[in-house]
């Protein structure tokens, strides 16, 4: 559809704009997907920059979404420097998406937006344009953020950084933070760029700007992080989560005429040969790089366990083939949320990232946690010590590199597909018990659904905070 298109001027005309990274991409599709089916007469236009056009212009959507583009202010293979990639996306995309804004028809009444671009936020106010934020990663680690940084504008002779990342005495103090949460956030401060670090907080130092927030996850996976914000905002918050690809999943689960056929990919084929919860999936996210080292020790251990195993392993795929042996498949991408609910998923080794988090929660799969960068150190822990669905990857760092050394892997991944040991047991009946919680939260008269339901009445019908 033509941007530039005459549409009816009865429909509301939302623009949603992610962050131009893959994981907030699919967060942000996965709510207009939803709100879509909520509201006849809505648009929404879909931005993002050139180069992800490319790559997503052409995958199915409602009708009542359409696709518009702004320039590629840098492209994403410059992401794996997290602070250049974040000061260019800060200063640099406003310009652009307002001149869109002035182009669109019919003109645009409503806006969602990331909320870690930031600069939205002028819209509000200079466009008068309610605004919506969205959240993509867990209320928990949004709450700690929070009230970290309320903490750190109350002690002004302190270095907010400095202080957590050695060893202040005072850090297990900080109200609103459980001491758990505060160990987070330290080892998030020290193993990634202090530059970084200071730009999560300034996005996070915006919040009381926002007018709708919406955060993906579910209200009974985040109880009480979800009651402390909304006791501290005085706007609402909405759970929405999981903001995952699950309407279009079970459309076409329940579709007779796509569960079986030679349409279907080859992995899902090999699936099905497949005894029920053998197979253990790998992926470890399209962010952070993992070094060569670290991958062939992934497949020489997986080669010697005699665990049956799917591995996602991108660019890499097609030369660690060969060195895993004929136990599995390693794949440079696959349907993530068809996989892990496909019945012979027994296992998800994880980089924690949040929506494999949830992908993962909705199948009812157990996790080994692997964490990498920023949000994934507390999402790790949310999954072994507060959900109990999971149970941690040691590391060790040797130099630069973040190392599992393969007899490790090899002891883990035999200990964790073990369909006989109780404590794997008792993970897999955890995982079913928050399967069901996730799937009761988003049927009609659930948690998510009705959040989603308040916020279209709130925002599209026009009423202000």
């Amino acid at each position: 559809m033509d941007p530039t298109g005459a549409e009816p001027t009865s429909v509301h005309h939302v623009v949603a704009m992610p962050f131009p990274l893959q994981g907030h991409i699919n967060a942000m599709m996965s709510l207009c997907k939803l709100l879509s089916s909520r509201k006849h007469n809505l648009l929404i236009t879909f931005v993002v920059t050139e180069e992800w056009l490319h790559c997503i212009g052409s995958e199915p959507k409602p009708d009542k979404i359409r696709f518009a583009s702004i320039p590629t202010v840098i492209e994403r293979a410059k992401a794996v420097d997290f602070c250049g990639f974040y000061e260019v996306i800060k200063t640099k995309m406003e310009a652009p998406f307002e001149q869109l804004l002035d182009q669109l028809q019919p003109p645009v009444d409503r806006i969602i937006a990331d909320f870690e671009l930031q600069w939205p936020f002028g819209f509000r106010t200079r466009r008068n344009i309610p605004l919506a934020s969205l959240w993509t990663m867990s209320a928990s680690f949004f709450s700690a953020l929070h009230h970290y940084h309320v903490f750190t504008q109350a002690q002004p002779e302190r270095l907010p950084l400095h202080f957590i990342d050695h060893g202040d005495e005072h850090v297990g103090d900080i109200p609103g933070i459980p001491s758990t949460h505060v160990e987070d956030l330290r080892t998030v401060f020290h193993e990634n760029d202090p530059r970084g670090m200071e730009m999560v907080l300034e996005c996070i130092s915006k919040g009381s700007k926002a007018q709708y927030l919406l955060i993906n996850s579910v209200y009974e996976l985040e109880p009480h992080a979800f009651d402390s914000l909304k006791a501290i905002f005085p706007f609402p918050v909405y759970p929405i989560g999981p903001a995952i690809r699950y309407l279009e999943f079970e459309d076409e689960h329940s579709s007779s005429t796509t569960t079986t056929g030679d349409n279907r990919p080859d992995y899902l084929k090999w699936l099905d040969l497949q005894s029920a919860g053998s197979v253990l999936y790998i992926s470890l996210g399209s962010f952070f790089v993992v070094s060569n080292t670290q991958m062939d020790e992934f497949a020489t251990a997986l080669r010697i366990s005699g665990v049956r195993f799917l591995w996602v392993a991108r660019g890499e795929a097609s030369r660690l083939k060969e060195s895993c042996g004929d136990k599995g498949l390693v794949l440079p991408w696959c349907d993530q949320l068809k996989v892990l609910c496909h019945p012979s998923l027994g296992g998800f080794w994880s980089h924690c990232g949040w929506n494999s988090t949830q992908e993962a929660v909705y199948a009812g799969i157990p996790m080994l946690t692997f964490p990498l960068f920023l949000d994934q150190v507390p999402n790790s822990r949310q999954i072994v010590e507060d959900w109990k669905i999971g149970w941690r990857v040691k590391r060790s760092e040797l130099g630069n590199e973040i190392l599992v050394a393969k007899e490790d892997i090899l002891q883990l991944v035999k200990r964790f597909m073990d369909l006989e040991s109780f404590e794997v047991k008792k993970a897999r009946k955890r995982a079913g018990e928050l399967k069901d919680i996730c799937h009761q939260a988003i049927t009609e008269g659930g948690s998510s659904h009705s959040h989603l339901d308040a916020f279209v009445n709130d925002f599209l019908q026009g009423n202000n905070h």
